[in-house]
């Protein structure tokens, strides 16, 4: 599954740079018809129906992009799908795209957690940061994590940075044991 997901994701995200298309409104697109086909069992097996044409499934693509004004290039991805019957692989492909995208544009996705409620001159300092170390422009989420005591933890894919008063605690914790 993942090799599929990853052909097809890697195909389009050509297709959204090489057309300088927006990325972002791609990506809400394709989730657009992933909600209807997981919303409507109808939908999904009318498109995963080997008996049904491929001709008629893509009639019924076409009458929801006209309604939702989806993009030639997001139909065209959805309409091969369907005629390889993969469309059950959309959620996985929207996934890898995203990460596809992140990459080839240079963001890095982080997690932030720290002690406290951040505001937004806080958040943008902890961004410009991160970026500074990774050489990438950083789009992070944010939480919150009161057991943390104070400072904050960054999680950079499978990097962790602990900049908390916990993980400090435990780290000489560790240090007197040893």
């Amino acid at each position: 599954m993942a090799s599929v997901a990853s052909t097809y994701s890697r195909a389009f995200a050509d297709v959204v740079l090489g057309a300088h298309l927006d990325a972002h409104a791609s990506i809400a697109e394709l989730r657009s018809i992933a909600s209807l086909l997981s919303e409507s069992s109808e939908l999904r097996r009318v498109w995963e129906n080997p008996a049904i044409p491929a001709e008629q499934k893509r009639r019924v693509l076409d009458v929801i992009v006209e309604r939702d004004g989806i993009s030639k290039q997001v139909r065209n991805l959805v309409a091969v799908l369907i005629d390889h019957r993969r469309v059950h692989f959309l959620e996985p492909i929207i996934g890898q795209l995203e990460k596809e995208l992140d990459a080839r544009l240079g963001f890095a996705e982080a997690e932030i957690t720290s002690a406290r409620q951040l505001d937004d001159a806080e958040k943008r300092e902890f961004e410009a940061q991160v970026g500074k170390l990774t050489g990438k422009k950083v789009r992070a989420r944010f939480g919150q994590d009161a057991s943390l005591l104070g400072g904050a933890v960054v999680r950079l894919g499978s990097t962790i940075y602990d900049g908390s008063v916990k993980g400090q605690l435990e780290r000489l914790k560790e240090a007197i044991s040893s």
